[in-house]
């Protein structure tokens, strides 16, 4: 394979799942670490990648997020693995949070083999759905609806959470910078998350592999805030030797 075509390929699967690995891509194209490594400087050079300890990703805005209705079919297959085992670790009669995403709201489908949730969520879609088990206690948080997703938010929000002390709190993030910082892209609803972890026993990170090294313009905390992270691939070794150091345990989906 020609180098040029080697380049638009590491394009075209940086396009399909954000962050891959080095090693990931040795295997793609069946070349030496040191050949991906000179690719994947090379596209750094030209701006086309942002280059990474173990693998590469995308350059994108740190302004604006995906559309929710092109988020909600994206890693679909990764997102229900993340949602089964997130469930398995929630007992019968726990109580939880439950954040805004379409990651927690593949979590909410899997809970409903559960009994005798009592949930708290800021997300009308999660409400809609846990709303189907009589056995259920729902509570929807006040606060101003975004219309583009049904997620609740501004400072009625977050005081609301502030009101209740959960087993479990469940959130999403649409990014993870390589120094562990969790990154969002609207102030209001990094606020509510906030509060969420404030209150929570337990708090539980669900987000696939293409939010590893993905920009976002707002700071919600880092990554060893938080108890035990979910997600598809292994993270990147610079988010790994974070991890470690807070003792975040991580949970391969």
């Amino acid at each position: 394979m020609k180098q040029s075509q080697r380049h638009q390929k590491i394009l075209n699967l940086l396009n399909q799942h954000g962050f891959v690995s080095t090693e990931e891509m040795v295997a793609q194209f069946d070349v030496s670490p040191q050949t991906i490594r000179r690719d994947l400087n090379e596209l750094a050079e030209q701006e086309k990648i942002i280059r990474h300890h173990g693998g590469a990703a995308l350059p994108n805005s740190s302004t604006s997020n995906t559309a929710y209705s092109t988020r909600k079919v994206m890693q679909l297959t990764e997102k229900e693995r993340i949602a089964a085992q997130v469930a398995a670790r929630i007992p019968d009669g726990a109580s939880l949070f439950i954040d805004i995403g379409t990651t927690t709201e593949a979590i909410a489908r899997a809970l409903l083999n559960h009994k005798d949730l009592r949930v708290v969520t800021n997300n009308l879609n999660v409400a809609m759905t846990l709303t189907e088990k009589d056995d259920f206690k729902v509570i929807i948080a006040g606060g101003e609806i975004r219309n583009r997703d049904g997620g609740i938010i501004g400072e009625a929000t977050r005081d609301f959470i502030g009101q209740f002390r959960m087993d479990y709190g469940i959130i999403g993030i649409s990014g993870i910078d390589m120094t562990g910082a969790l990154l969002d892209f609207d102030y209001q609803e990094v606020r509510v998350a906030q509060s969420i972890i404030q209150h929570s026993r337990q708090v539980f990170l669900a987000t696939d592999h293409t939010k590893f090294g993905r920009n976002a313009m707002v700071n919600l905390g880092n990554i060893n805030q938080v108890d035990v992270l979910f997600t598809d691939q292994q993270p990147p070794e610079e988010i790994v030797r974070i991890m470690q150091q807070g003792q975040v345990e991580c949970c391969i989906c």
